[in-house]
């Protein structure tokens, strides 16, 4: 079933060695010695099942942030014109850009699209317009766990079968991501190739709890020189150890009797000598560059305004670039297509804003209530007239700026 990011269960077998019994010592004194580990549960260590896409941390972290990048952009209605392309508004703009679904805001509406393709819906994305007298009124999102493909036997045509019925593609909206090389019109997401990951980011996360939350740091031995009856089950090993090795205040230290206990210390591995850090370091971005997204979103490396800006530019317009051409299949007029607006997305300075739109204003390309609006400031009344330098001129008007024409009735005077 499509959007269930099953691995499979893969079977991990651990063979555990019995632990060998006490053996009596005779010795001078006639007293015996029995040897107690503790702890010994390195099975705690393991990692088992398998780990959805959604459970991985690092996962998780990559697909919000391109999911809350892409809902952040508005999506416009233009028109193709002579002197340009001219944004619309109307019903149809009103349900994708602001109320596409009863229960969801647009924000709400395209995360939901982007986390299906990238996470849940293996690639996919199903949205069932509503659609009353020819007019398209709202769009409801189709949970991925209940649909499926049925591809015809030519491979060369599908329906989208979910609550018990067949649906044609061309009543659907159908997002779609790494589009599959046997039928390029389904999705396949990205479960294959992050498996092995994220099933390496989830061991290193039991280790490394594993290491910092063990009660014995680091492991001991302890070996105890009393009758090993008395030690032979784990009521009596619990009972010493509550007697001798446990404080109920944490932190003091053991009182024993001289000679009783031999206790030593075994160092275990810490997570430099594993190389623990530097694996997970490796493996985050893995996942980042699968993603295509920055490392330092993922807590690898630092910040980079360039990287980020370049970011936008690739993942989140690409991703932006699919939604928008499905959307147009809601569209009848020929004109007319709808678009994402990026430039909100981008990490400009409010120095680089107001130097951007000062020049543009100068170059009477940008009137000063736009460039208001660009740093989150209302429109001034006096300020919507467009202004221009006097030396900036028409190129047929050349002829008559002010010093030309002064100098020729100069001349004409002389004559």
């Amino acid at each position: 079933m499509l959007g269930v990011c099953d691995y499979g269960k893969e079977k991990m077998k651990f063979f555990n060695k019995r632990s060998p019994t006490g053996q009596k010592r005779s010795d001078d004194t006639g007293a015996s010695q029995v040897v107690m580990t503790l702890p010994t549960a390195f099975q705690e260590l393991l990692s088992t099942g398998y780990t959805k896409l959604s459970d991985s941390p690092e996962v998780r972290m990559a697909v919000d942030t391109i999911a809350d990048m892409v809902s952040n952009m508005t999506i416009q209605l233009m028109q193709n014109g002579e002197t340009g392309d001219k944004r619309v508004k109307n019903a149809l703009s009103r349900v994708v850009d602001i109320e596409p679904n009863k229960y969801l805001s647009r924000k709400s509406f395209i995360q939901w699209i982007v986390r299906s393709m990238l996470l849940e819906g293996n690639g996919n994305a199903i949205v069932k317009p509503t659609v009353v007298r020819g007019e398209v009124i709202g769009l409801t999102p189709i949970s991925p766990y209940k649909v499926t493909f049925n591809v015809s036997d030519d491979d060369l045509d599908y329906a989208v079968s979910f609550d018990n019925h067949d649906y044609d593609p061309s009543e659907l909206l159908h997002f779609v991501i790494n589009p599959s090389i046997k039928h390029p019109f389904i999705g396949t997401g990205y479960k294959v190739a992050l498996k092995d990951i994220v099933g390496n980011l989830k061991q290193a996360n039991i280790t490394k709890k594993g290491f910092m939350s063990s009660e014995y740091m680091p492991s001991l031995i302890v070996s105890v020189d009393s009758d090993s009856d008395k030690l032979g089950d784990e009521e009596g090993r619990t009972k010493f150890e509550e007697m001798y090795l446990k404080r109920k205040d944490t932190g003091k230290p053991w009182i024993i009797p001289e000679g009783m206990i031999n206790i030593q210390q075994i160092k275990p591995l810490t997570l430099n000598d594993l190389a623990l850090n530097d694996a997970v370091t490796l493996d985050k971005k893995t996942v980042a560059g699968l993603f295509g997204v920055p490392a330092f979103l993922l807590g690898v490396g630092t910040y980079n305004k360039d990287e980020f800006n370049n970011f936008v530019n690739t993942k989140v317009l690409s991703i932006a670039q699919v939604i928008q051409q499905t959307l147009n299949k809601l569209i009848i007029d020929d004109d007319m297509y709808f678009t994402f607006n990026p430039r909100s997305l981008y990490n400009y300075s409010l120095l680089d804003m107001v130097n951007a739109g000062t020049q543009m204003v100068k170059v009477n390309a940008l009137r000063r209530n736009e460039l208001r609006n660009w740093v989150g400031m209302p429109p001034d009344e006096e300020m919507s007239d467009l202004i221009v330098l006097e030396n900036y001129l028409l190129q047929e008007d050349l002829n008559k700026q002010g010093k030309l024409v002064q100098e020729n009735t100069q001349k004409g005077g002389e004559e």
